[in-house]
């Protein structure tokens, strides 16, 4: 089996790639493990040194020709999590509508001439949403996205349904949390800080955080959101029905509350390093993300969220092998 990963340089996409190298397996057509022999990750930029048993080609999502050109023909399974980010997609409209839009297009065309319609799972997005909302968000609440980047991200949801719908692909869509913690430096989503209010206290580096402290936020470990990849990928279509998109199990945290479970594991003097400076911008952008969601869709088909934020953190620090 033949495995393509869009975003493939990236933190999640080259995270996923280490893991399928580590089950070795994914699930075919019939359901049944098949060995993945190929694992091509595709990106417009790549760190140094990577792992060799991968093969890494540099491209534009937004150039239809090398993306016809990077996917081989008898690929089996592709991973779509290649995207301008929330804030630069925001503040980069064309850019934004190139990557997010045009590259997802660009990608669906490509399977459509594949030797078979491969299974392709889609990195959504909580900025799909918007607007004035329930207390609790399900996934019968239509999409109302208050960003550009939470449009180009509900218009891949409806060509993933549609590709799907003719038979062109087999397709599944994940609407995922902000990802924390995430490791390395910053990048340009509006979310960033919720990462980076951990990180950087535990590595010795103030943060400034640009959003009110009673601000909520639906959040998942990197690590369970590399489960739901793989679980989303293995499920049957038949387990998915007409709709493919749903929104990934989380847990709420106020980022005030944050601060607080900081403090508590890794003492005052770290929490301290958490500055509030409001920048009206990202905050307007951020508060209009809901907080809270009811997925019993997606606990009902296996999919699971982290326990607490405590629990996040101190995965965190262990992973990184920080000393406290």
């Amino acid at each position: 089996m033949k495995v393509f990963i869009t975003g493939g340089g990236g933190f999640l996409g080259y995270r996923l790639a280490l893991r399928l190298l580590e089950r070795r397996t994914l699930a075919g057509p019939d359901g049944k493990p098949v060995a993945i022999s190929q694992i091509k990750l595709f990106d417009a930029a790549f760190a140094p040194n990577p792992d060799p048993r991968l093969i890494c080609v540099q491209g534009d999502i937004a150039d239809q020709d090398v993306v016809e050109a990077a996917l081989d023909h008898d690929t089996a399974s592709v991973f779509h999590l290649a995207a301008v980010v929330s804030a630069h997609a925001e503040a980069e409209f064309d850019v934004g509508y190139q990557v997010n839009l045009d590259g997802t297009r660009n990608l669906l065309e490509a399977c459509r001439d594949l030797d078979a319609p491969p299974r392709l799972v889609f990195a959504s997005s909580l900025a799909v949403y918007g607007g004035k909302l329930p207390a609790e968000v399900e996934d019968s609440v239509t999409p109302t996205p208050q960003t550009s980047y939470g449009t180009q991200k509900v218009i891949g949801e409806y060509l993933v349904n549609d590709y799907s719908r003719k038979g062109m692909i087999d397709g599944r869509s994940l609407r995922l949390p902000t990802i924390v913690v995430r490791p390395g430096k910053p990048n340009l989503a509006s979310t960033s800080f919720a990462s980076g209010m951990f990180r950087e206290p535990l590595n010795g580096v103030v943060c400034e955080v640009p959003v009110e402290e009673s601000t909520e936020m639906w959040i998942l470990s990197p690590g369970k959101v590399l489960e739901a990849f793989v679980h989303a990928h293995n499920l049957p279509a038949a387990d998915w029905g007409a709709h493919r998109a749903l929104t990934l199990p989380g847990i709420t945290f106020a980022v005030g509350e944050g601060v607080e479970a900081l403090r508590k594991i890794a003492g005052t003097e770290v929490a301290k390093r958490v500055v509030f400076k409001r920048d009206e911008r990202l905050n307007r952008m951020v508060r209009s993300f809901p907080g809270r969601f009811k997925t019993d869709r997606a606990l009902g088909m296996g999919f699971k969220a982290d326990a607490d934020i405590g629990g996040i953190i101190k995965d965190y620090i262990a992973s990184e092998g920080i000393k406290l």
